[in-house]
């Protein structure tokens, strides 16, 4: 009797510990996502440093800025065809920062816990963090950062998301931006096994316009996130032609005799 009795004090007061944490309203997206592919668009740019027209539009830059990106663009593309490809962030093993990390190039992990939502990007082990029930910082109080700070909240089924905070040299298909730029998101699971991610780029300096495009992702539930660490990479910057150079690899070490 007085074990029995020792048992229910116990649980009882596990349930009123539990009682008292707070609790996680929306865990459905929880688990392992790849993006999905439209069969229209699929293999029309599978390089992620040219995603234009890969569901996504071509940025409403302001017309002082149009013709430099498309020059940029251009000489891009004619450096891959001489085989001789530009120097990039990808050859350096810089992430893609955001928004590109959403572009999903390999599968991605979301967590949710009590007050943040974190998404995992296994390439490059890209992780941001989404503070839930927060106010905003100023952006000018932003400290610059590859994924930059962001605050996000459930409305119903949707968790609405504002970035900022994004260092100068995180680029999206090459489009400039200033420090007043801004990302907003609106994430909705649409079914068991699919959620999309309304993306809005806003930024005074550099666009028009605000530029926006969906991402849909498909879940994968029996896929574990690999370890992605780029500690191998043999390119580097020509400096001659400032395009990117292979090393050769280093002849195998001897044994000792």
């Amino acid at each position: 009797m007085r074990a029995l009795l020792l048992t229910i004090l116990a649980l009882s007061a596990c349930l009123a510990r539990a009682a008292d944490l707070p609790l996680v309203p929306h865990v459905r997206l929880n688990g392992t996502w790849d993006r999905y592919h439209d069969p229209k668009t699929f293999g029309a740019r599978l390089d992620p440093r040219f995603t234009t027209g890969l569901q996504i539009p071509a940025p409403p830059l302001k017309p002082q800025f149009v013709a430099a990106w498309h020059a940029r663009q251009q000489a891009i593309r004619a450096a891959d065809q001489r085989g001789q490809p530009l120097f990039s962030g990808y050859a350096q093993c810089i992430p893609d920062g955001m928004p590109a990390m959403m572009m999903a190039m390999f599968p991605m992990e979301v967590l949710e816990s009590p007050g943040q939502v974190t998404i995992i990007e296994e390439a490059y082990n890209q992780v941001r963090r989404i503070y839930l029930d927060e106010k905003q910082i100023a952006i000018d109080d932003a400290e610059p950062g590859f994924w930059g700070h962001s605050v996000g909240h459930w409305d119903g089924d949707t968790l609405i998301v504002n970035t900022v905070g994004i260092k100068e040299r995180v680029q999206l298909d090459n489009v400039p931006h200033s420090d007043r730029m801004q990302i907003d998101e609106r994430i909705t699971l649409t079914s068991p096994d699919s959620f999309q991610d309304r993306i809005t780029v806003t930024d005074p300096v550099y666009l028009s316009g605000p530029w926006a495009w969906t991402w849909t992702y498909k879940r994968r539930p029996h896929y574990k996130i690999l370890e992605y660490v780029c500690e191998a990479n043999r390119e580097y910057q020509d400096p001659s032609t400032g395009g990117t150079r292979l090393a050769p690899l280093a002849p195998p070490s001897k044994p000792p005799n």
